[in-house]
């Protein structure tokens, strides 16, 4: 196995290394981080939204409410970053962040 090759499959475990590996400075890197994050809660309050109880994947008990919540958040943080929302406000920022230097 090629080292790059390992370097994207560790990547997929931490984003750090994905970050480190691409040539972000450690600023850009916590950037990045913060807007995937970001991202991730936006997708987050679209799928509370769009999975409210006519849309149940779990049954009618009394954890269900907190199953549901658990899947939206899960699912979120893994789309995080491939939206390609959290790009765009990385660019933006980082061009702000030119400007004002």
């Amino acid at each position: 196995m090629k080292v790059a090759d390992t370097a994207a499959l560790l990547s997929a475990f931490d984003p750090k290394i994905d970050a480190r590996s691409s040539g972000l400075s450690e600023n850009d890197t916590r950037l990045k981080e913060q807007t995937d994050q970001f991202e991730a809660f936006l997708l987050k309050k679209v799928l509370d939204l769009s999975l409210k109880s006519e849309h149940r994947l779990f049954g009618k008990d009394a954890g269900d409410k907190i199953y549901q919540s658990m899947y939206n958040d899960t699912f979120s943080k893994a789309l995080s970053g491939d939206i390609g929302f959290s790009q765009m406000l990385f660019d933006f920022l980082k061009e702000q962040n030119s400007f004002s230097k």
